[in-house]
């Protein structure tokens, strides 16, 4: 199973980027998907999941109103979309799935992991 982040780069406050999440080696209809971000010496942090249906659920805090999460099964993708963006969102994005609910509903745990794409957003 490998799961592809791209999308990331150097944006100015104010500005959007959308990022994609690529999968393959399982069948991604069966993935729920999430979103994690982790800033420069932080924790990592959950915004959201998208679920089999393209549902939203768990839209974090910091990000409701200005990010939104989707996903193309027939390409295989999950995407992060990002406006408004300020500084406090520069941060290595993770998308990650599981076809388990339990564990990624309420556990908020996911088996598979992209492997991050780097967001820089400037002043």
């Amino acid at each position: 199973v490998q799961l592809q982040a791209s999308g990331g780069g150097l944006v100015q406050a104010g500005g959007s980027l959308r990022l994609s999440c690529a999968t393959s080696g399982v069948n991604f209809a069966s993935l729920i998907m999430a979103w994690f971000r982790q800033p420069p010496g932080k924790e990592r942090e959950f915004l959201g999941i998208v679920d089999w249906n393209g549902g939203i659920r768990d839209l974090a805090d910091s990000v409701r109103g200005r990010f939104t999460i989707s996903r193309d099964n027939v390409k295989s993708t999950s995407y992060l979309q990002m406006n408004a963006l300020n500084p406090e969102d520069t941060a290595v994005y993770y998308c990650a799935g599981d076809a388990n609910d339990y564990s990624a509903y309420v556990l908020k745990e996911f088996i598979h992991w992209g492997q991050g794409t780097l967001v820089t957003v400037s002043s």
